[in-house]
């Protein structure tokens, strides 16, 4: 890939990122009356059960959104002692923002299609991320690197469902159950299917 265009869209990646994790943060008001919380039934607005769950992953996938994407510059991965610590915040919070997902996924509207949807996100982030960790234990860089892609694209869910959500209920006015069902799974599938396709044409190029 031209090194222009590498460029261009890492740029659009940390913008997008900071924008995403910006509008998480701005929840941590913390008052459940307004955004997302306020759409769901007292029950769940009223339980510190829920709540927890909710303030735990948008402020941690938030700082995992920041982290993550910095990651993806060559001129800091030089810097060794900062992509360490980079990474190792990433990887914490990705283990709370991950298993918060993966509560709030049972409560998710839209039926089972939605729960199994957010569910099985929350643990697609959370086993990249460990083999992420794991591989780098065992000191293998190149699967690290590879894992670490696939990581972060899950984590990238939060600004697909941020793009896609609107689009269906705006532009094709879709009831937001049948919108929900859908964005459950188009946030991060074809985002797992476009860096799968990234590492094979990258170890192709390597190959030839």
């Amino acid at each position: 890939m031209n090194k222009r265009i590498k460029i261009i869209l890492w740029s659009l990646l940390v913008i997008l990122s900071i924008s995403v994790a910006g509008y998480a943060f701005s929840y941590l008001s913390f008052t459940p009356d307004r955004g997302f919380p306020a759409q769901k039934p007292e029950a769940l607005r009223t339980s510190v059960f829920w709540l927890l769950a909710f303030y735990t992953h948008i402020s941690f996938g938030g700082i995992a959104l920041l982290t993550g994407v910095f990651q993806f510059s060559e001129k800091l991965r030089k810097r060794m002692a900062l992509h360490r610590t980079l990474g190792k915040i990433y990887l914490i919070s990705i283990l709370l923002g991950g298993v918060a997902g993966f509560i709030l996924s049972l409560f998710a509207e839209g039926g089972i299609i939605a729960k199994v949807g957010f569910n099985l996100l929350a643990v697609t982030w959370l086993l990249t991320s460990w083999l992420a960790y794991s591989s780098i234990r065992n000191r293998d860089l190149e699967a690290h690197r590879k894992w670490m892609l696939r990581s972060y694209a899950a984590c990238c869910a939060a600004i697909s469902l941020r793009l896609i959500l609107p689009f269906e209920l705006a532009a094709l006015h879709m009831d937001f159950t049948t919108a929900y069902q859908i964005v459950a799974w188009a946030c991060w599938v074809p985002n797992m299917i476009v860096i799968e396709m990234y590492i094979r044409i990258q170890k192709q190029v390597q190959l030839a």
